[in-house]
């Protein structure tokens, strides 16, 4: 490589490094300056003030965290002015004192060419170079080359290999590697896809799925902040596991307005992990449980089967079930849920419990004006009695009891499901302190939606809150026109820092404590995974429909997941979305993807064919015969002479258990188990586990025990074959699946 080009580079990009410092004192010393202005004056004054100082924590922040990779590639374009021609790429745009570009913003329209161009379409530019950097120093350079003439007029400048191959054979650290410069063109049209409705992104192991979901995100949220800023975007993945892989690449993007939740994350106050069993968690997925919690919240308004007596201020009045009847007739019609009818039922019933009284006493021969009603409504209001009449009648519920009840009850569930079996009812059993699964928390949200709020207060707050924010943007507004910056500052971002309510805290956590939060595009990664309950979560989250979608059916390991995108979104979505597919494997190698495809065909998966990008340096491993503990450790003993980098041992019940404890005898605190185990050289995972994941070396225990014991086995075994970038072994005590090369 010319060393001078090297150094050309390198002194460009550290002077991009400190206009960035430049800027980051500048915002600092104004976020000083604001917060020491005095907070006095009228309460516009200190909007102003609070506002401001929101903006420069946000700029701090975000200049701080593009420090990493700041500037990742360069487009040198035809027909540019002398001393114009290079156009630099990075996380985010950066000008000098006199406004001329510096870097640019890689999700611009000016930047589309350095994902896009090809030799044969190449977009006006005539070479692409990726910058490699470590730290704050470019350390490697790689054009690619569009202008045949630039071979010979600058064949001493240009160098190195394509940046694609240089990071598909990078080592893997457990953190998704960043990938931006890397993009290709059919990854890039889908990032740049239009926000409105619902994008299916289909392809196989390797071919980008999980980047191109990211930076669809990051790149909606540059293009559409407005619309998204408020609300934010939420990207729910498989596992804690996946999201600990993925959390950094998006702050390094420089966007943090998105919100990071896996599927047993959903409901707020509550954090599931445990996974129920397959054919347990194929039952609470289901659309049937949507029917079942109907009857079951129905079933809990309950009309006396006799008359009741109750005792006011020593007046015994009998109530005749018609009466409570006509109240919860009344309470229906509302179409409200449980709760928030719960309200009507209980005003329509006192004043036909009023009336009763004021007739009963008025027959005693007492006089009882209109004006006493009031008095006789509150001492029936506060009598024992009557609380007890109403609430046995109608008993506010939480989700949380109102679930655990189904469960725990076994005669009600019975009472409510007089078609199931005896084994069917059997799987939803368990005791009232068992935790929940990750199952149950769909169940919750549509517990929660059939409920409504118990909180009357909590509603009043919520709606309190509402209007404060519309007084907010109104107060911002009149600041943006006092203070004459109309389009340089948005009033919704300036409202954010107003005084005016206490403080809401970032989107993450007002999202996070609201079930009600509408998100303004989610992206779902591993989709194939939801259940149809789950969908159901989801689009309640984001009522616009606005969605990226991204997985592979023929990888559907759970029980409740879906091998058809018809199947699994047509009853939620309609036909409202449409499908694209990536179909170049940058990951597996092709030795690699070949026997994992060749495996898949085999059990009847209907995978989709991608092409492998590079063959690898290695076949694949397989050792059949020997005591699986010890050859796993022979296998991690024999790849550390070949390469290094991280290592995933993938296995599945009793199996993986043996492996943990053998793999830590041997290699010490070298091993981790699950998600935690991400960050040490060895990772012990099931293969739901290891879902959306990459490592170097792939070593897969038992294949055939895992075939066996999921429910969906031979995608699960796919998923796990296939999260290898340059090794995989197969390791089997005395049998292999059908399809599996033998050794």
């Amino acid at each position: 490589m010319a060393s001078s080009e090297l150094e050309r580079e390198r002194d460009y990009v550290h002077s991009l490094y400190s206009r960035l410092d430049e800027l980051l004192e500048d915002a600092r010393v104004r976020l000083d300056a604001v917060r020491r202005e005095n907070a006095g004056g009228t309460h516009q004054n200190r909007s102003e003030r609070d506002a401001f100082a929101r903006i420069y924590e946000d700029r701090v922040a975000q200049l701080r965290q593009v420090d990493e990779r700041l500037a990742f590639g360069r487009l040198t374009l035809a027909d540019a002015p002398a001393g114009a021609e290079h156009h630099y790429i990075g996380r985010i745009g950066l000008r000098d004192d006199d406004q001329r570009p510096l870097l640019l913003d890689w999700r611009v329209p000016q930047a589309r060419a350095f994902y896009q161009a090809t030799a044969a379409t190449p977009l006006g530019a005539r070479a692409r170079r990726h910058l490699q950097s470590a730290g704050r120093d470019v350390i490697r350079i790689d054009d690619e080359i569009f202008d045949r003439d630039l071979l010979d007029d600058a064949s001493d400048s240009l160098q190195g290999e394509a940046a694609l191959l240089a990071t598909v054979t990078a080592q893997r650290t457990g953190r998704m590697v960043d990938i931006v410069a890397t993009i290709q063109a059919e990854q890039d049209a889908i990032i740049r896809s239009e926000l409105a409705g619902a994008l299916v992104v289909q392809g196989g192991p390797g071919t980008g799925k999980t980047a191109v979901a990211l930076h669809r995100a990051a790149y909606l949220l540059y293009s559409h902040r407005e619309r998204l800023s408020s609300n934010g975007v939420l990207i729910v993945g498989p596992s804690p596991s996946f999201l600990q892989y993925i959390e950094q690449v998006l702050p390094s993007l420089g966007e943090t307005g998105v919100v990071l939740a896996s599927l047993g994350q959903l409901f707020p106050g509550e954090e599931a992990t445990d996974e129920d069993a397959p054919e347990v968690a194929e039952l609470k997925g289901s659309l049937e449980m949507v029917d079942l919690l109907k009857r079951a919240v129905r079933s809990r308004q309950i009309v006396p089967r006799e008359a009741q007596v109750i005792d006011v201020n020593g007046e015994r009045l009998t109530i005749q079930p018609s009466v409570i009847h006509s109240a919860m007739q009344r309470a229906w019609e509302t179409r409200k849920p449980h709760n928030v009818a719960r309200v009507t039922f209980n005003k329509a019933a006192l004043s036909s419990l009023t009336r009763l009284l004021a007739d009963q006493l008025r027959s005693h021969g007492n006089t009882i004006e209109d004006s006493d009603l009031g008095w006789l409504r509150e001492d029936l209001r506060t009598s024992y009695d009557v609380r007890v009449l109403l609430n046995t009648a109608w008993l506010p519920l939480t989700p949380q009891k109102f679930i655990r009840d189904l469960y725990a009850r076994p005669a009600w569930l019975a009472e409510l499901t007089p078609t199931w079996s005896e084994q069917r009812r059997a799987l939803l059993f368990r005791g009232r302190d068992a935790d929940f699964t990750v199952s149950d928390i769909a169940l919750l949200d549509e517990a929660a939606e059939l409920l409504g709020e118990v909180d009357l207060a909590a509603d009043a707050r919520k709606a309190e809150r509402k209007q404060q924010r519309k007084r907010d943007i109104a107060n911002a507004e009149q600041a943006i026109r006092n203070m004459r910056v109309e389009g340089l500052v948005d009033a919704r971002s300036l409202a954010e820092g107003f005084e005016a309510q206490v403080y809401r805290g970032t989107t993450a956590e007002q999202a996070a404590a609201d079930r009600e939060w509408t998100y303004g595009h989610i992206v779902v990664d591993e989709a194939q995974e939801l259940s149809p309950l789950q969908w159901r979560v989801l689009v309640r989250r984001n009522p616009l429909k606005s969605f990226t979608i991204v997985g592979d059916v023929a990888q559907a390991s759970a029980a409740a997941g879906t091998t058809s995108w018809s199947g699994a979104l047509d009853p939620h979505l309609g036909r409202s979305w449409r499908l694209e597919e990536l179909t170049v494997n940058y990951r597996t190698p092709a030795q690699v993807s070949e026997v994992a495809e060749e495996v898949a065909r085999a059990h009847g998966l209907d995978i989709t064919r991608s092409r492998a990008v590079r063959e690898g340096e290695w076949p694949v491993f397989v050792t059949l015969g020997q005591p699986v503990e010890a050859a796993v450790v022979s296998a991690i003993r024999e790849d550390r002479t070949r390469g290094s980098g991280a290592v995933a041992v993938i296995a599945t019940g009793e199996v993986r258990g043996r492996l943990t404890a053998a793999l830590s005898r041997e290699f010490g605190s070298e091993v981790g188990v699950g998600a935690v185990g991400l960050t040490r050289a060895i990772a012990v995972l099931t293969p739901q586990e290891s879902k959306g994941l990459e490592f170097d070396t792939v070593i897969v225990a038992e294949p055939q025990s895992i075939v066996d014991e999921h429910s969906r086995g031979a995608s699960a075994l796919y998923v796990a074959m296939t999260r290898a970038t340059q090794r995989l072994y197969v390791v089997a005590d005395s049998d292999l699946p059908v399809g599996m090369p033998r050794p």
